[in-house]
């Protein structure tokens, strides 16, 4: 997978994107980051990226056109074979799995990363999402875009180095991971579940799967809630 980061501060990228899973998959190929300074696309002295708001108001807009350069050297304005270019945004579609999964589908992504009081407004028309990680405001977008990269890249097969600990992570089913444990099987009095260390292992699948809704009951509710609609979704057009 080919991902392009669009950043006026792509030094903030620089631990992240090199160190865990991330650091290992660049190594090996299966992941082709590369960060691009908006700045180098402004063609003023000073390197511009950001003006004052038409009409007044707070704060600094960032200018369309270095944005425009920047997206066109990524091939974002070609008609065909064309990335998908998501802008990191607080108004944008919230982060989710399945929103997670459907971007990691992607074989070349752009990340925008905005600053300031946003963009100019004419640049969302070469935007395919938005993507918020929240609902709050950070200071720019670089921060939703390093979660976002974490995110979606444990999707592309050869990042995790077993696909069945993909599988098994909260949300993948719809439902909260179940609890894990190592040794020892006791410390300072407090012991492994018994099941764990019984060697059934169809009992221990029971187990986790009782203990994956349980958590997901306690924690949040409104995962089950959705689960539930959308199996009476289901019944309603198989009949």
């Amino acid at each position: 997978m080919k991902i392009d980061i669009l950043t006026i501060f792509p030094d903030m990228f620089t631990g992240p994107l090199t160190e865990s899973l991330i650091g290992k998959a660049r190594d090996k190929k299966i992941l082709d980051i590369a960060i691009h300074d908006i700045r180098s696309f402004a063609t003023d002295k000073h390197h511009s990226v950001d003006d004052k708001p038409f009409g007044g108001g707070p704060g600094m807009v960032m200018k369309v056109e270095p944005l425009y350069r920047a997206l066109s050297s990524v091939g974002a304005m070609r008609k065909k074979n064309r990335p998908y270019v998501v802008y990191l945004s607080p108004q944008g579609r919230q982060l989710g799995h399945a929103l997670a999964t459907e971007i990691a589908s992607r074989k070349h992504v752009v990340l925008v990363c905005g600053h300031y009081e946003g963009i100019d407004e004419r640049a969302e028309r070469w935007f395919d999402e938005e993507v918020s990680i929240g609902d709050y405001v950070l200071t720019g977008g670089e921060l939703p875009a390093m979660v976002l990269i974490d995110v979606i890249a444990r999707f592309i097969p050869g990042v995790v180095k077993e696909r069945a600990s993909v599988e098994q992570d909260s949300f993948y089913n719809g439902l909260l991971d179940y609890p894990h444990y190592t040794r020892p099987a006791v410390f300072k009095g407090m012991k492994v579940p018994p099941v764990l260390l019984s060697g059934n292992h169809a009992q221990m699948d029971v187990w986790r799967t009782e203990q994956s809704h349980e958590r997901t009951r306690r924690r949040r509710p409104d995962l089950l809630k959705g689960i539930q609609q959308k199996k009476k979704r289901t019944k309603r057009r198989i009949k």
